[in-house]
């Protein structure tokens, strides 16, 4: 928590992983780094003297058992010199734990400092900037926003019907008509909690990173994705040839004996310039696809004709 003091970008700015964003006013984080830092500085000055105190020690013990080996010296005189080593190696171990929990205070008040300058978590642009200098900067309130365009990805809710349909890595379409795109995605998560809303659930879709249509990515566009729901056999017939006769909508088929035969048909989907028949119709049935003007129910044709 603390006043923000500097805000060094401005939405829409580029900015690179690391660099500084803002600085938090850290008049009493400073004060605390420099208090550790005396902490430190004297609990190894500490360690240094116990150190020297502990290898005098261990030196004037090792002298001491030489004299009581030689008899030179009381065995009280001995206990003494050994209880003095001790006491100094205790001196040490308990200096260096000192040192220890000092050099870990001092990380700890530097780590506090640092959040005093807010860095950009990843490279990208910064999308939404939430506070200005002067204001307070409050723990869990969101700063700034920074978004990561190296790769985009389409949260698409997809109906609950589709459920056992749309599995990981599955390749599907993508069409992002505010651009003119058209795009291979693969799907990557698939969360199978259905709203109870909408009756749908969430499916996120990675799009590729190396198309020409990727620079023109933002956030938020609306794309259409295009899910596999297997394969089937459809009969087609070219757009031209379907000739709609007020409400009635059929095709010009010619039969075994050339004569031209108005067929009632069924349509479905438009496919890229063809037709898709329902029904009345079978497969292998020759139709005119040219020259309808001219084409009469029970006429008869024997030249440019197709199969549907």
């Amino acid at each position: 928590m603390g006043t923000v003091t500097a805000v060094n970008v401005r939405e829409g700015d580029t900015v690179s992983e690391g660099q500084v964003l803002m600085t938090i006013e850290n008049d009493d984080l400073t004060q605390k780094v420099k208090g550790a830092r005396a902490a430190s500085d004297e609990a190894s000055k500490a360690l240094q003297v116990a150190k020297a105190n502990k290898t005098l020690a261990d030196t004037t013990y090792g002298r001491y058992k030489k004299l009581f080996e030689d008899k030179a010296i009381s065995g009280q005189e001995m206990d003494q010199m050994e209880n003095q080593r001790n006491v100094a190696g205790l001196e040490y171990a308990r200096s260096e734990a000192a040192a220890i929990r000092a050099k870990a205070g001092l990380e700890e008040a530097r780590v506090g400092e640092g959040y005093s300058k807010i860095t950009s978590p990843t490279s990208g642009i910064v999308a939404r900037k939430n506070i200005d200098v002067g204001s307070m900067a409050v723990p869990g309130i969101s700063l700034m926003v920074v978004e990561d365009v190296s790769t985009y990805e389409v949260d698409a809710q997809v109906d609950e019907r589709l459920v056992d349909k749309v599995k990981i890595d599955a390749p599907v379409d993508i069409s992002i008509d505010s651009i003119g795109a058209k795009l291979k995605g693969k799907v990557t998560t698939v969360v199978h909690a259905v709203d109870p809303m909408s009756r749908t659930y969430l499916v996120k879709i990675s799009i590729p990173t190396d198309t020409s249509e990727h620079k023109l990515l933002k956030t938020g566009l609306y794309a259409r994705v295009l899910v596999s729901q297997g394969k089937k056999t459809t009969l087609l017939v070219p757009a031209g040839a379907v000739v709609e006769k007020g409400q009635l909508v059929g095709v010009y088929a010619v039969n075994e004996r050339n004569i031209v035969v108005y067929h009632l048909i069924r349509t479905g989907k438009n496919l890229g310039g063809s037709v898709e028949v329902l029904s009345g119709l079978d497969n292998g049935q020759r139709i005119i696809v040219e020259g309808l003007p001219n084409a009469v129910d029970g006429g008869v044709l024997a030249e440019n004709v197709s199969e549907g």
